[in-house]
């Protein structure tokens, strides 16, 4: 009985508000939180947008930006931070010329590996190499190191030992294996090369180790390879193409070359005095044992951790 009078009551009660609500000029509806909610959850209609923001993901080249007014003016963002003077602006062009002569290079070698020139295109990837580090040593030098700069640093990278490395691999390859395996080989290293230099991009930098093969020391290796023309058979040189194109995008630590430098001499001397002998033999060693150093120091980190 008291729960039915509890209920007559309450309908009692809504009854007398809507004749008061219809009798009065104002038209006020109080919604229930309750049934807004049940929709809300039926239909997918509650909002989601704080969640949604909480997810997702920030890529960690860019820095978080702070929503822009509609009213204020856009800024451009300099090419070269710092002051502008004359000076400044003709070493920032020379290293940024220096950065397109790799590119132009790059390309040449393509064009000669069309034309069946495979050494000189070759050549043509070792000076590719050479542009490649005199930019930043310049730009660090000069002071003009920018983030356009690392950009189109890494741009002509891609171009050069990206893309002009493996297509004067493939036509020095011609011939000697199937076109399908010299070509599968040789599209790893392109396809590899590009993960290498974008995880380089976005990740942070270790003064002392490179993370997998940098891409120019695997350019050089393969334009040596060519020039020098190793006498190993052509299924060979498809594997250890394959095999440098996942080194690049391997995780184990490569030592830099300032370290390198540090060695002992006598160090230094062995692969000069083999070099002398046997240019060819003493290559493929040094190859073998920078490849091999990385697992190395993988390991030797993993147990003093």
């Amino acid at each position: 009985m008291r729960r039915s009078s509890t209920f007559a009551r309450q309908v009692l009660l809504v009854r007398v508000g809507r004749r008061d609500d219809a009798g009065s000029g104002t038209d006020l509806v109080v919604p229930d939180h309750r049934y807004a909610d049940r929709q809300r959850r039926r239909y997918g209609r509650f909002d989601r947008a704080a969640e949604v923001e909480a997810i997702m993901p920030v890529s960690p080249a860019l820095a978080p930006t702070s929503p822009v007014d509609d009213d204020a003016t856009a800024m451009s963002i300099p090419l070269l931070p710092g002051e502008r003077t004359a000076a400044r602006r003709m070493k920032f062009a020379l290293v940024n010329a220096c950065t397109l002569s790799s590119l132009m290079l790059g390309m040449l070698a393509i064009f000669l590996a069309m034309q069946g020139e495979v050494r000189v295109a070759a050549l043509c990837l070792i000076a590719c190499v050479v542009f490649d580090g005199l930019d930043g040593a310049l730009a660090r030098k000069l002071g003009v190191a920018s983030p356009f700069g690392a950009q189109m640093d890494s741009l002509a990278d891609m171009c050069s030992f990206g893309l002009a490395a493996p297509v004067v691999v493939y036509a020095s390859l011609a011939g000697s294996v199937p076109p399908a395996a010299a070509a599968v080989a040789c599209a790893l290293v392109a396809a590899c090369a590009a993960i290498r230099l974008a995880r380089f991009n976005v990740s942070p930098k270790d003064g002392r180790f490179f993370c997998g093969v940098p891409t120019t020391m695997a350019a050089a290796v393969l334009a040596l390879t060519v020039a020098i023309g190793l006498p190993v058979s052509g299924l060979v040189l498809v594997g250890g193409v394959a095999l440098l194109a996942f080194a690049m995008v391997s995780s184990f630590p490569y030592a830099k070359l300032a370290r390198l430098v540090k060695l002992p001499p006598w160090l230094w001397l062995a692969p000069v005095v083999g070099a002398l002998v046997d240019i060819r033999l003493t290559f493929a060693l040094v190859v073998v044992g920078y490849l091999v150093s990385g697992p190395l120091l993988w390991l030797h980190q993993r147990r003093t951790a």
